[in-house]
């Protein structure tokens, strides 16, 4: 069978994909994310279905590109520009996402790939390569520093695949969130620069 491999922009309609995409990235965090977020009555899978299909924030389909084969969505990148200011860090900022948030503002202009997910049957076939390339083509025109992924230490062949495609990792942070199965490891910030 010859297979046809096409890149597209995410559609409202592609919410269920990328819903599964960030929770294979996320290692489950984003489900507990989305339990506290949950209104009565309200299962964690439609908070983020809502979610990926709304037209702001930074997990909307607006921010996602996915590759088809044969009418099969097999892999999606979330991205987009981080602002040059930092996020400010206060008092009322929740304290299992300082880590994450301290690791993002380390990267001031730089693109960051916030989600990046192959279904597991098409894993090590070039797709996660061939998002990462067409998003640092996107990220060239539209002038960022260069691009930024953070990864989980609890992956380690996440951070491999992001160092073999020239990121170099620049900083760590231990994260601690109650109820996740990765609380205590660590997030590597990795950074590509143009």
């Amino acid at each position: 069978m010859t297979h046809t491999c096409k890149l597209r922009g995410a559609r409202k309609d592609d919410a269920a994909d990328l819903v599964r995409f960030v929770c294979w990235a996320g290692e489950g965090m984003p489900e507990l994310i989305w339990a506290d977020m949950a209104a009565p009555g309200q299962s964690v899978m439609d908070v983020g279905l809502a979610r990926a299909a709304r037209e702001e924030g930074a997990f909307s389909y607006r921010n996602a590109h996915l590759l088809v084969e044969n009418g099969q969505v097999n892999a999606g990148i979330v991205g987009y520009g981080l602002p040059e200011d930092p996020v400010p860090i206060g008092p009322d900022f929740p304290a299992a996402f300082v880590p994450l948030q301290e690791l993002e503002n380390l990267a001031p202009g730089h693109w960051y790939v916030n989600v990046l997910a192959t279904v597991p049957e098409r894993r090590g076939a070039g797709l996660g390569s061939a998002l990462l390339a067409d998003a640092q083509d996107r990220a060239l025109k539209a002038g960022h520093k260069g691009m930024a992924i953070i990864a989980f230490a609890s992956n380690p062949g996440a951070v491999r695949l992001y160092k073999r495609h020239g990121y170099t990792e620049t900083a760590r942070r231990v994260v601690d969130m109650p109820g996740w199965a990765h609380s205590g490891t660590e997030a590597i910030l990795l950074l590509k620069t143009f």
